[in-house]
């Protein structure tokens, strides 16, 4: 799926197919936004006007290049995990050990989203730095990185809640939406301040 063409992504994501879908396209954001980053750093390194942040534009360089991997990576997993899930529910119900299966199901199905929600939490970090230290001649794009990882986090966190509402045993569940909350509510509020830094110095 990685090796799409943007137009063969956006067919794939409008079939009835039911991968690619919400989690795909969250990592798919995910990823965007950290590309981004890279890209803005890009265009800050070496620049006399921004020494002082030399050291961490280069470490941001290795930091994204690794990110947008990763975060790509999971729109594969997000896809592979759906498929036990269901064949999970495909199994009559009065069938021994269909629960457990089910269960098992729900918590892989619900890792890859957590996942990309994890992954958002470092792009933030780096947004947050860039905010301050890119190039203002690209400081636009640090807030669409901000706004396409807001949408990546709040997506992939829709697609963990999806399966842990159904999963019978509710203190993993809890325990799985708490972090996830945590999580998406730190992501949120970074994303936020970097998107207000940016419009407030770009609107004057």
């Amino acid at each position: 799926m990685r090796e799409f063409t943007i137009d063969q992504f956006t067919e794939a994501l409008s079939s009835a197919a039911p991968v690619p879908g919400g989690g795909g396209a969250s990592a798919l954001m995910g990823a965007l936004a950290s590309s981004l980053c890279s890209m803005v750093a890009n265009l800050t390194t070496g620049k006399k006007k921004y020494a002082e942040y030399q050291a961490d534009i280069e470490r941001i360089l290795d930091e994204t290049a690794v990110l947008t991997n990763d975060i790509s990576a999971l729109i594969e997993k997000d896809a592979e995990a759906f498929e036990p899930l269901s064949k999970a529910y495909s199994i009559p119900k009065d069938e021994p050990g269909r629960d457990e299966i089910l269960e098992n199901a729900l918590r892989v199905a619900s890792d890859a989203p957590y996942e990309i929600v994890a992954k958002c939490q470092e792009v933030a970090s780096i947004i947050e730095e860039l905010s301050v230290k890119g190039s203002r001649l690209a400081i636009s794009d640090v807030g669409v990185a901000a706004s396409a990882l807001r949408a990546a986090v709040t997506g992939a966190s829709m697609n963990v809640y999806i399966n842990t509402k159904l999963m019978k045993d509710r203190e993993y569940a809890a325990d799985m939406n708490a972090k996830t909350d945590a999580a998406v509510a730190s992501v949120i509020a970074t994303c936020d301040k970097a998107y207000e830094l940016v419009l407030g110095g770009l609107k004057g």
